[in-house]
């Protein structure tokens, strides 16, 4: 692992992480459309783990064995679905920031939001609040990379050797509502175990401050969640985000390969008898 010691919300910290896949946006990146249903991955995940058939219908709450394409696909281990449009625009972006070595859009320091910094503000408060009901230290972090840059992490602290805090300061109250009362932080999943396959730690602590409650002095200001490390979810979490890279370094690819003459017309237009076709842009760059 390389570290870059640096504080969050920084150019330095920014520049680190330019190019680099981030656990923050590795559910983005392998999140796809047209893939299995919640039912359907059920039924795959309990055959793919060594279960009967049958075990798998009852868990998955089938009648029938399910017959379509993309099943027998995901049992075979096979790629299913098509990547979303925010990994689409996720990975464009990272092959851009790969060329120009500068963080792309709103990304640097100038653009950050009144969000933004209402976020540094409550994960100040809510890592103090976390200090001081578990009686520990936390110790800010920086950037944390794989020794080949490709993935990186940015903890919002370490605490000792085996733990991690992610801090969230929801400003929807309506996902404040559904985090208290389920306990569903699956959306930050990726992120979570994503930052402990590359400090190696672990656990987990999500933290969801909410400063605006703090005037009730019942604790209510702060949710805590301890998440342990899963290695099976980070072994296909890894092969997931591999095959990510490999969009990123084609568009990469794709990027450097010069457009050359564009002509846009309505119609386009044949190729004369005696003229051989013209390659596209495209083309030219997965030739």
């Amino acid at each position: 692992m390389i570290y870059v010691d640096c504080e969050q919300g920084t150019e330095e910290w920014f520049r680190s992480r330019c190019g680099v896949i981030t656990a923050s946006t590795f559910a983005d990146a392998v999140s796809t459309v047209n893939g299995l249903t919640k039912q359907q991955a059920i039924y795959v995940d309990v055959i793919r783990a060594g279960g009967s058939e049958a075990e798998a219908m009852e868990k998955a709450d089938y009648k029938a064995k399910p017959k379509a394409d993309v099943v027998a696909r995901a049992i075979a281990g096979l790629p299913v679905g098509e990547p979303s449009d925010a990994s689409q625009k996720l990975a464009m972006t990272k092959a851009i920031e790969r060329i120009s070595a500068q963080p792309y859009g709103n990304q640097g320091q100038q653009g950050r939001f009144f969000a933004t910094e209402r976020g540094h503000e409550g994960e100040d408060f809510a890592r103090w609040r976390y200090q001081t009901r578990m009686r520990v230290m936390v110790d800010q972090a920086g950037v944390a990379l794989t020794d080949d840059r490709l993935f990186g992490y940015s903890s919002d602290g370490f605490v000792g050797d085996d733990g991690l805090i992610e801090v969230k300061v929801p400003l929807d109250p309506l996902k404040v509502l559904h985090i208290i009362q389920t306990g569903d932080i699956s959306e930050y999943m990726y992120q979570m175990q994503g930052g402990m396959w590359i400090t190696h730690r672990k656990w987990c602590d999500f933290l969801m401050g909410v400063p605006d409650l703090a005037c009730l002095n019942n604790g209510n200001e702060l949710y805590i969640q301890r998440v342990w490390r899963d290695d099976n979810f980070i072994e296909t979490m890894e092969r997931q985000l591999w095959a990510f890279a490999g969009r990123v370094k084609a568009l990469e690819r794709l990027l450097r390969t010069p457009y050359g003459e564009t002509v846009v017309t309505s119609t386009p237009a044949a190729p004369a008898a005696n003229e051989s076709p013209k390659l596209s842009w495209r083309e030219a760059a997965a030739a």
